[in-house]
């Protein structure tokens, strides 16, 4: 018997379809997610599915088990999980995203919100849900078809033009100068919603981008390169097109598109902290022309550049942990009007507080079409600091490793240590000035610790990061 404990992670649903995700558990997933929102007062559930061969049979478990409850539901079929968001938002509804996002083929899983875009994590009710599930799962008798009223009705509809009209409405591109991009949707969702937000299906005239398509075939079996375009190999076909094509910039989109990685004129891959900085000026010179105080939310790896950029440009910066509906709770609760995670989802206060990597592309397109200098330059400022990346270590007990590396700097003269989100270690206030900084966390996806580090120059930043990696090495599986 399935113990949903090892499928049900901090903010989503991830599993191995078949041995792990199948319809049974689907169906009582969506049995209990029904349950938890029609007591909250739900009137419909809008469903939505990626290109995944399983997802729209899963998606379909899942509905029936909404519907055996008397909770309607909307279908949109094939979509991004930020049109998914669009929808919930627009139609005020809850909602299940079917998707693996990056992950490979054999696997799917599910994002859910409440009405509005609200995060479901597991301190906000997946918990619950998880555990109401495993009831329904643990009884060999369930379900029992037939013995209750007929299920609730069902309808299917496509949003897709509403999506791609509200993302044009939050961003002018009409008088851009004349952009060519090149577009890695990795055989992902991002394929079916780049055409709709940069073509005709909106209903507003074309904005004066070239768009130069890769891998937009949608394909679940990800036949060019995975849909993970934090892995820098799977942004290499997109870093020889753009200079190839003599492009302005290049767009890399995972699978189910809420994702959104940069590339610049020259094939160079740009760190997502400076795309959430640039971002982030536009949002605030925005709410400052409005009257408004802005404040701006960043997860604890981003870049000390962004909250720099975000104080400099007028801005109150947040800082938070790692974690879409964790980022989400703190923007609703500041009332932010933009948020940013170092792994490039980025959320905004005019999408329900929700993320969609489609719409800070279409920041990105204005920023560089409102003048004349390459995207290379236009970033340069927001680039001040040497990163690693990030650096994944497999640890048989990752409680014990995080107080190795505590213990091996613990001497060290001014440093500051910081428990919000794994270990961070700083030579100074955490969010503040010091020469660096590294952070090391448990993923909250694999059995994993993931280990970032930033400093003031390469030298020093790659000293930090050997020395943490030795400690860790040491007991790495």
């Amino acid at each position: 018997m399935l113990n949903l404990r090892e499928i049900v992670k901090a903010n989503d649903i991830r599993g191995l379809v078949g041995s792990q995700l199948d319809d049974r558990v689907v169906r009582a997933l969506g049995t209990a997610f029904a349950r938890r929102e029609l007591a909250s007062g739900a009137e419909r559930l809008v469903i939505g599915h990626d290109m995944r061969d399983s997802s729209p049979r899963l998606s379909e478990a899942f509905a029936l088990g909404a519907r055996s409850e008397g909770l309607p539901v909307v279908h949109m079929g094939l979509c991004s999980t930020d049109a998914l968001y669009y929808a919930s938002g627009a139609l005020a509804a809850p909602g299940a995203m079917f998707t693996a996002s990056h992950n490979p083929a054999a696997w799917n899983g599910m994002k859910l919100c409440r009405s509005g875009a609200r995060p479901v994590g597991l301190d906000s009710g997946l918990a619950e849900v998880r555990d109401l599930a495993q009831a329904l799962l643990d009884d060999p008798a369930w379900p029992v078809d037939g013995d209750g009223a007929p299920p609730a009705a069902e309808e299917r509809r496509d949003l897709l033009p509403g999506y791609a009209g509200h993302l044009r409405s939050l961003v002018d591109l009409s008088g851009i100068r004349p952009l060519r991009v090149v577009v890695d949707a990795g055989n992902g969702m991002a394929g079916m919603t780049t055409p709709a937000v940069l073509g005709s299906a909106a209903g507003l005239a074309l904005p004066p981008v070239e768009v130069i398509p890769l891998y937009f075939e949608l394909d679940g079996t990800f036949p060019n390169h995975e849909a993970n375009p934090l892995d820098p190999k799977n942004l290499l076909d997109l870093q020889a097109a753009v200079p190839q094509y003599g492009a302005d910039l290049g767009l890399a989109f995972d699978g189910d598109a809420d994702r959104c990685f940069v590339v610049d004129e020259r094939g160079e891959a740009v760190n997502p902290s400076a795309v959430s900085a640039l971002v982030a000026t536009r949002e605030i010179a925005k709410e400052l022309a409005a009257g408004r105080q802005p404040t701006v939310i960043h997860n604890l790896i981003t870049s000390r550049a962004v909250p720099e950029v975000i104080r400099e440009a007028g801005g109150t910066a947040v800082r938070t942990r790692v974690g879409h509906a964790f980022i989400k709770a703190e923007m609703a609760a500041a009332d932010a009007v933009f948020g940013a995670e170092h792994s490039a989802h980025y959320y905004f206060r005019d999408f329900w507080y929700a993320d969609t990597g489609m719409l800070a592309a279409l920041h990105v397109l204005a920023a560089l079409g409102e003048q004349s200098e390459p995207l290379s330059v236009l970033l340069s400022v927001h680039q001040r600091y040497a990163a690693s990346g990030e650096i994944n270590f497999r640890v048989p007990d990752v409680a014990q490793a995080l107080e190795l590396v505590a213990a091996a700097f613990a001497a060290d003269p001014g440093v500051v240590q910081e428990r919000l989100d794994g270990l961070t270690v700083a030579d100074g206030p955490v969010d503040g000035d010091g020469a660096w900084w590294f952070n090391v966390r448990p993923s909250n996806t694999e059995p994993m610790l993931r280990l970032n580090v930033e400093a003031g120059d390469r030298p020093t930043m790659e000293a930090l990061r050997d020395r943490v990696r030795g400690v860790l090495a040491g007991i790495a599986g």
